[in-house]
């Protein structure tokens, strides 16, 4: 937890381009709002609307199971009512929905190293969080390097980056 009472993330990541956007919650049931929030600023920026959402069947995302089957929550059913197709994956695969849950162990290792690093208290832990997203965003990988070079962006963009916890001049 940080300071502000902080204590969950939830991530979106663009399929094609692997960039990946970032929310921070104070609980799990406002990733509905982080959603609308990344929905609105994609298709504003992108021209384009949000087809698919690959999740996990977290609460959050999928509702609950009853008695008489699945009741679904509020995110399905803002899915449902925007036209955007809900891909869920199976209890206990974690490897169908890989690209998420890879990025999310290596931003929480990298989280662990920034702090352990710097020496700075745990409940920095979202200003690291931010610094990792902000570094895995411009670091060059097979999609992202398409993407770049789709929209004429070629090279990593992370020459200014300082270390964590440093003081940083221009």
């Amino acid at each position: 937890m940080d300071s502000h009472g902080q204590k969950y993330f939830i991530s979106f990541i663009d399929d094609f381009s692997r960039y990946m956007y970032l929310y921070i919650l104070h609980n799990k049931n406002e990733a509905l709002d982080a959603f609308k929030v990344f929905k609105e600023e994609v298709e504003k920026q992108c021209g384009k609307q949000i087809k698919i959402v690959r999740s996990d069947r977290g609460g959050e995302y999928y509702g609950r199971y009853l008695e008489d089957g699945q009741s679904p929550g509020p995110f399905m059913k803002f899915l449902q009512e925007h036209g955007i197709v809900a891909q869920y994956t199976m209890l206990g695969s974690p490897n169908q929905n890989g690209v998420v849950e890879r990025r999310n162990r290596t931003l929480l290792d990298m989280v662990r190293s920034m702090l352990n690093n710097s020496k700075l208290p745990r409940f920095l832990w979202i200003e690291a969080l931010k610094k990792a997203v902000y570094i895995l965003n411009r670091v060059l990988t097979k999609a992202i390097q398409r993407h770049h070079l789709s929209y004429g962006k070629v090279g990593n963009q992370v020459c200014d980056i300082c270390v964590f916890g440093d003081a940083c001049l221009k």
